[in-house]
């Protein structure tokens, strides 16, 4: 069994995904971290399976799964974190928006009793710091977001960013909730958050500093209709 277990949802990220890959093997070897990384190619149209899987040779400790239909980053997170051997699991965007410093301050939060522990860009810790910001359309978008889903108690109190790509979990409680998990597109996280609170694992919330990456898959229009269906059926089925 590894340490530590590093997801990545991969789609249509050829001009990252080689940097992401080396990036993680330099941090594992200079903190001599016994881990794994596991990329999960959901159905890319681009070379992003063909170059992750080029560096399997060179970084055994490499896991590059990939399918032939693009599904949505929930069914590639789900079935990466299902995938995870780890005691400790990180589930990460490509990118690399958030440093690697946060690792050990959500395992810690994990070792300290947590079982799910996510970072914040919003967190009202003055730590917390948004570095490059998003398009102002974004930003909107994600205020009426969080907006709606307080006020239609989706998520437990005291959580102000769900979709702030650095999430930690013990393996056990990783496996328990993404077993039950149905949402195969972006509001994954949603469910994630409610399974977790409703099956009563604890979740903890850390500040961390994070960049926007422009390079993005998220389309507002279309996206944003898929995400009120999303939500619509994570109240009836949850």
């Amino acid at each position: 069994m590894y340490y530590l277990s590093v997801i990545i949802p991969a789609y249509n990220e050829e001009k990252k995904i080689g940097k992401d890959i080396e990036a993680f093997q330099s941090y594992f070897k200079e903190n001599s971290v016994n881990a794994e990384l596991i990329v999960v190619d959901d159905g890319s149209k681009d070379q992003t399976y063909q170059i992750a899987s080029s560096y399997k040779e060179k970084f055994p400790s490499l896991k590059v799964i990939t399918y032939k239909r693009n599904r949505g980053k929930g069914y590639a997170t789900k079935t990466g974190m299902l995938e995870a051997q780890g005691e400790y699991l990180l589930l990460i965007d490509s990118g690399l928006s958030v440093p690697f410093k946060y690792i050990n301050i959500g395992i810690d939060q994990l070792k300290k009793g947590s079982d799910v522990s996510i970072g914040s860009r919003r967190s009202k810790d003055s730590t917390a710091k948004i570095l490059v910001k998003q398009p102002f359309y974004r930003r909107f978008g994600s205020y009426l977001f969080k907006i709606f889903i307080q006020t239609v108690n989706l998520i437990p109190e005291g959580i102000e960013d769900t979709q702030c790509g650095f999430k930690l979990f013990k393996r056990e409680a990783a496996r328990h909730i993404f077993k039950k998990m149905f949402t195969e597109k972006n509001i994954w996280d949603i469910e994630m958050l409610r399974i977790a609170s409703k099956d009563n694992y604890k979740i903890s919330v850390f500040p961390v500093e994070w960049a926007n990456d422009p390079d993005t898959r998220f389309n507002p229009f279309i996206g944003s209709f898929e995400t009120l269906l999303q939500i619509i059926n994570i109240i009836i089925r949850t």
